[in-house]
């Protein structure tokens, strides 16, 4: 039986990495109501009534608040829909993204 001379296998290592992640960051202004931002919370946000008053109650005290975490296209699309949401009802409600 012949020997294959050379023959060997290649082994080739994958790094797989994490997307990045950025914060949705709302916040506060004298305009916008409460319960339009706890609506905000739990249509595009998707947290329960408890989670979103809590989130809107920090982000009133504290002048702003990480409302979520997702990777860039999730999130911008998140922030775009608040947005138009928000223009839709006149508020000048404010929501940005930034990279974690």
């Amino acid at each position: 039986m012949p020997k294959t001379q050379g023959a060997f296998k290649e082994k080739t290592k994958t790094k797989v990495t994490e997307p990045k992640k950025y914060s949705v960051i709302m916040y506060n202004d004298d305009f916008t109501t409460m319960e339009f931002v706890v609506e905000i919370l739990i249509s595009i946000f998707r947290k329960d009534r408890a989670e979103a008053e809590r989130l809107m109650l920090l982000v009133h005290r504290t002048g702003s608040a990480v409302v979520g975490q997702y990777s860039y296209d999730i999130a911008a699309t998140k922030v775009n829909a608040a947005l138009s949401r928000a223009k839709e009802a006149g508020y000048p409600f404010r929501v940005t993204m930034e990279e974690t």
